[in-house]
């Protein structure tokens, strides 16, 4: 496995990050245990939860909280767990299972919700301190003043080591690191975005942001939700493509994605390793977020961490899932 600094910190993370919005919902608790024991054994040091994750189309007998508490209850196993994991955690999205928020289940950043959310985190995941506290999106409506006061207080207590961002614009970027500044302290550290070869939009202006401010940017849906897996592509018994890949591709993009799978045939690499190391091969990008089902999934995309594809290789890619152009306004205007 490949460390890097989490952005301009002093702190190294692996390159793959474990995901675990599917806890609960999609992998039952033992065998999350088992995920997570597994991805400490390939060197993964970064889990990636939220307080929000739980409740599910899937299941909804499940609860905001639940993916946190199967964490809690694998630290409370002991044996240095909670101490060889690099913890990030979020709050800030509509928490309906949460009946104690009243009229402040609300997605946003009030130095209330942010306080109490923290402390029920902690709580579920068994752990006196979270090293990266993530603020799940945008709030347009709370001052960073009481944002920063309140982070300031929680790490000031040591139960928070450091602030992050997911779904932060450029200009929220800007505008939450000139506050920090201005308080005193560190700023963000982390921006979780989304970002694949058919989501390249990051690259405008997210990314050179990310990387002018010294943000490590942490990459979720690297598949785009199973399109680069390589299944879509596999035929059934009777020769026929399967129903997302007809219904849910036009025939443009299913070309692309024929290119991309010869490619990757090719060079002799699986679509989702090659599909990592493009991401990876950004040097914003500090890791990506893998979601793992199976040990089988997690052994393989951790593999990927150490793929290095050169130069040759990635123009190809650029060639088949062409970016925005580069960074604005060079890559619109004169």
């Amino acid at each position: 496995m490949r460390y890097t600094y989490l952005g301009r910190t002093g702190m190294k993370v692996s390159r793959v990050c474990l995901g675990t919005m599917n806890f609960g919902p999609r992998v039952e608790e033992r065998d999350a245990h088992k995920l997570m024991d597994r991805a400490l054994e390939l060197g993964i040091n970064f889990f990636d939860t939220a307080d929000a994750y739980g409740p599910t189309h899937l299941n909804a007998s499940l609860y905001n909280g639940y993916c946190e508490e199967i964490i809690g209850r694998w630290f409370a196993q002991g044996n240095g767990r909670r101490d060889s994991v690099v913890l990030t955690t979020k709050c800030g999205m509509k928490m309906p299972s949460n009946t104690t928020d009243g009229p402040n289940d609300i997605t946003g950043y009030s130095a209330y919700r942010i306080r109490k959310h923290v402390e029920n985190s902690l709580k579920r995941l068994q752990t006196d301190h979270i090293d990266v506290h993530m603020m799940h999106h945008i709030d347009a409506r709370t001052k960073w003043d009481e944002v920063w006061e309140t982070y300031g207080a929680l790490i000031g207590q040591g139960k928070v080591t450091y602030a992050a961002s997911s779904n932060f614009g450029a200009r929220h970027l800007c505008f939450a690191q000139a506050s920090a500044k201005e308080h005193g302290m560190f700023g963000l550290v982390e921006e979780e975005h989304k970002y694949n070869l058919v989501c390249r939009l990051p690259e405008l202006e997210v990314l050179p942001a990310a990387q002018e401010m010294g943000i490590g940017m942490v990459t979720y849906h690297p598949l785009m939700e199973g399109m680069f897996s390589g299944h879509l592509l596999e035929t059934t018994s009777g020769g026929q493509r399967g129903y997302a890949t007809s219904k849910t591709i036009s025939p443009e993009n299913l070309d692309r994605l024929k290119r991309y799978a010869a490619l990757c045939e090719r060079i002799g690499e699986s679509m989702p390793a090659v599909t990592y190391a493009w991401i990876l091969s950004n040097p914003t990008v500090s890791s990506v977020i893998i979601g793992p089902r199976t040990i089988e999934q997690l052994e393989s995309s951790a593999a990927a961490a150490d793929l290095e594809l050169d130069e040759g290789v990635l123009k190809e890619i650029d060639e088949i899932y062409p970016g925005p152009g580069g960074a604005a306004p060079q890559a619109y205007a004169w």
